[in-house]
């Protein structure tokens, strides 16, 4: 019997939600899908094509053409492409195309983490999460990541965290938020262990009462 659970899980840059996304989803034995990998694709193909990020129609086209092989691109994870992502995501025309490549993806059960999950993508999903950190504690974390590979200033990390944090909310389209339903998780205090246990308990909670 296919398992249909869906789990949301949405939150900010570098909360961690990734990662718990990952273990829940090898714990539940479903498929994951870390959406921003989808957003930050098609920023890099807007940057291939010198197309302007602020072209919204163009961009669009873009997203509609996205294959999955585009999402195994080495430089996703490049803090440039994290930025150029944010400002592409603001288009509704994107995020249009990429709804029905995600809700497609979710059927037959998945974990997918996000910024928008819980809110337009999957509303109805099983169980839900926000992941949630301090500003500071997520560009510690980030620059950690970052300096291993480039000399980079933890005060530029903090600066583009705290700006797509302010795009992700503010924007029309599918604004970053925190979904009524969804069990919020602050990281800040947590080693990673400690907030996968946590996520799986909130997560396995849901689950239960949804099928009760």
């Amino acid at each position: 019997m296919t398992d249909t659970t869906t789990i949301a899980i949405d939150g900010p840059a570098a909360s961690g939600k990734g990662t718990i996304a990952r273990r829940i989803a090898e714990h539940l034995g479903l498929r994951h899908l870390d959406t921003g990998l989808l957003y930050r694709g098609v920023a890099a193909l807007v940057r291939d094509q010198g197309i302007f990020p602020t072209d919204g129609d163009a961009v669009g086209r873009i997203a509609g053409d996205l294959t999955i092989e585009v999402l195994e691109r080495d430089d996703l994870r490049e803090d440039g492409i994290g930025n150029l992502a944010s400002i592409v995501a603001a288009h509704p025309q994107v995020r249009a195309a990429l709804m029905e490549w995600q809700r497609n993806f979710a059927m037959g059960g998945a974990v997918l983490d996000g910024r928008d999950i819980g809110t337009v993508i999957l509303p109805d999903a099983t169980a839900k999460l926000f992941i949630s950190a301090d500003a500071d504690v997520r560009a510690a974390r980030r620059w950690r990541e970052l300096s291993k590979t480039q000399d980079i200033a933890y005060r530029t990390v903090l600066e583009s965290i705290e700006e797509r944090d302010r795009r992700d909310a503010e924007r029309a389209s599918a604004p970053m938020t925190h979904a009524a339903d969804a069990d919020l998780l602050d990281t800040s205090e947590m080693s990673i262990e400690q907030a996968v246990a946590e996520a799986l308990r909130l997560v396995n909670e849901q689950i239960t009462a949804a099928r009760s």
